[in-house]
């Protein structure tokens, strides 16, 4: 009972280009199935009704010789010389019953023995009879048609049966099933084969929205699908064009409008910013509570500078028009003038064997906005006790951060790389001086060097998280590296 809900679900996971295809395969066979037994069953009634018919003409020009020679004086002697000479002649297996006597030709393939209680009882009543029936015998196993016939002679009772072998409608029954078996085969895999390749026809259109699908979600906002010479598709092409059309044209809008806040409100804060500066100027001048007000403005006012920075460098991204200045940078040179400017805390840099003279072509700008994004992410939720390491990895430059804060649990793994999401670590905090923009633009930069970034646990299985950057060395032969936008 539980094999079909078992067989459902394994049919369930499978895709629609294979359910297709087992759909034909299985129709085919089942088709052939049918043609074959019915052809079989055919095959075999219109053998065995001719051979029938063949024997018991046999049978009956047997019989009528047996009649004739057949006398009240005929001995055993005489009986076995007359089946004897039957057998050789038809190739059949005579039996005689005169009186309580069986006289047989060949008693080891048919015999008394052999004769089916039904036919002999038939015969004794007088009725001429036939019957198929099974010989199972050390020299012989096959079917036979076994006839009767009641011999009327004065003063003997006697009774004539002969067997006929049915070996060669078996064997040419054996062979047409062998035949259809193959011819069954063969229609299963022609019709596997016409599902795939009708499958593989219908489904290509949805292979074309899917693949179109996906670039819309990878950002290809231009991505159009085209005309089809198909008046049924050409409804849901038009449709989908025109909500990709939609899609882009609002994601636009909504880039223009973000790139015109931000740069619109660079105005004010720079009036703030130098506000402040004057208060700050003036610092001494104001009472302990008047410090604490101008501190804190300070650092939001800093903090909204970065927002806005950070914003618009997301909008660059956005509207596709980031790219990448690229230029050879020794890795190791490089992250140690990063590192240089966080002199104030506990930070250690390590580097691998034979990475020391690693150079990738990169983006400078944004390869150092990755370090610093990650350092300062370590240092505003990971209690700033900071290793960076850097290791080479066959054609893969591996940058790592980890810190010994509370770690990142795995079901944030990847929504802590979302734009404003600090997760649980860092929403747990009384302060946060965080945009929440930081890891989003480590992607982005990332991205744009066709590399990847993740968390993970640390190695050493000490409490805390492991930011890993993962960038391609160029061949050295390569000059630059390809802007991927």
């Amino acid at each position: 009972m539980q094999l079909i809900p078992f067989l459902k679900q394994k049919l369930h996971n499978l895709g629609l280009r294979a359910r297709i295809t087992i759909a034909f395969a299985l129709t085919g066979l089942f088709l052939s199935a049918i043609s074959a037994v019915a052809t079989l069953g055919l095959a075999r009634q219109n053998l065995l009704e001719t051979r029938e018919t063949a024997v018991f003409t046999v049978f009956t020009s047997n019989a009528r010789r047996v009649l004739n020679e057949l006398t009240s004086e005929t001995d055993d002697d005489g009986r076995r010389v007359i089946v004897e000479r039957l057998g050789q002649a038809s190739g059949t297996f005579p039996l005689l019953l005169v009186d309580d006597a069986w006289t047989a030709a060949d008693p080891l393939v048919f015999g008394r023995n052999s004769v089916p209680a039904s036919l002999q009882e038939l015969a004794n009543a007088g009725i001429p009879s036939q019957i198929r029936t099974y010989i199972d015998e050390s020299t012989i196993k096959s079917t036979v048609v076994v006839s009767a016939l009641p011999i009327p002679k004065t003063n003997v009772e006697a009774i004539y049966f002969e067997a006929a072998l049915l070996t060669d409608v078996e064997s040419t029954l054996e062979t047409l099933a062998a035949i259809l078996f193959a011819v069954a085969a063969i229609n299963t895999l022609l019709s596997a084969f016409l599902g795939s390749w009708a499958s593989q026809r219908l489904l290509k259109p949805w292979v074309q929205v899917r693949t179109a699908a996906e670039a819309l979600a990878g950002g290809a906002l231009d991505t159009r699908l085209d005309p089809p010479g198909d008046a049924d598709l050409a409804s849901l092409t038009d449709s989908f064009n025109k909500m990709a059309r939609s899609l882009e044209d609002r994601i636009e809008r909504e880039a223009r409008f973000t790139s015109t806040v931000s740069h619109e409100l660079r105005s004010p804060l720079m009036t703030i910013t130098a506000s402040v500066e004057v208060l700050t100027n003036k610092a001494e001048q104001l009472d302990e509570s008047g410090h604490i007000a101008l501190e804190l403005l300070a650092d939001d006012i800093a903090r909204f500078n970065q927002l806005l920075e950070d914003l618009l460098e997301i909008n660059r991204h956005d509207i596709g028009v980031a790219d990448l200045q690229t230029q050879p940078i020794n890795i190791t040179e490089f992250v140690q003038q990063v590192i240089s400017y966080y002199n104030n805390i506990d930070l250690n840099f390590r580097i691998s064997y034979g990475t020391e003279e690693t150079v990738i072509w990169a983006d400078k700008r944004r390869l150092q906005q990755v370090v610093i994004n990650l350092i300062n992410n370590a240092i505003n939720y990971g209690n700033a006790d900071i290793t960076v390491d850097v290791e080479r990895e066959d054609h893969y430059l591996r940058l790592s951060v980890e810190d010994k804060g509370p770690g990142v649990i795995p079901e944030e793994r990847q929504s802590i790389f979302e734009r404003f999401t600090r997760g649980h670590a860092g929403s747990s905090r009384g302060k946060s001086s965080g945009t929440g923009l930081g890891l989003s633009l480590v992607v982005e930069h990332v991205s744009l060097h066709q590399g990847r970034v993740w968390v993970e646990d640390r190695l050493d299985g000490l409490p805390g998280a492991r930011f890993v950057v993962e960038l391609p060395i160029a061949d050295d032969n390569n000059e630059n590296t390809e802007d991927p936008s």
